[in-house]
């Protein structure tokens, strides 16, 4: 199935360690990373489903398809802005937020009014985000949950 990653475009070396876990975990059950396409979250998940022979779509603000991060497999160039948060979260099945600002909550909240579900690593307490502690309990339970719907 196809998971919205979303998350911070600046991280320290935690965030890039967890991001590149969740893309690693991702891509070795066989799901595709559905993210934003640029830097930080954004292109250590792609990173890690990349690590693990995945693939990797990026849903670009801009209108220029090689402004995505070196890691992305399919950008695709809206021109949008931060309005392409909702195509980002819309093209996956469920969402995985990893730490952010308001762009990521912004994103959370569109996946939720969309019926996603969404498991939350170091991100914002939000009803209806699923806390978890590991990238493996991230995807499982992006797993479960849309097994369940």
């Amino acid at each position: 199935m196809r998971v919205s990653v979303i998350g911070g475009s600046a991280v320290d070396a935690a965030t890039t360690a967890t991001a590149r876990a969740v893309g690693r975990e991702l891509g070795e059950r066989g799901h595709d990373v559905v993210c934003g396409g640029l830097g930080g979250v954004m292109a250590n998940v792609c990173r890690g489903v990349q690590d693990a022979d995945g693939h990797a779509i990026g849903i670009l603000p801009g209108d220029d398809p090689a402004a995505a991060n070196e890691y992305v497999d399919t950008p695709i160039a809206t021109g949008m802005g931060n309005a392409r948060n909702v195509l980002v979260v819309l093209n996956g099945r469920a969402t995985i937020a990893i730490d952010g600002a308001t762009g990521t909550l912004s994103e959370v909240g569109h996946a939720l009014d969309f019926g996603r579900p969404v498991a939350g690593l170091d991100t914002h307490d939000v009803p209806g985000v699923e806390a978890v502690a590991t990238p493996e309990e991230a995807v499982a339970y992006v797993e479960s949950a849309v097994a369940g719907q």
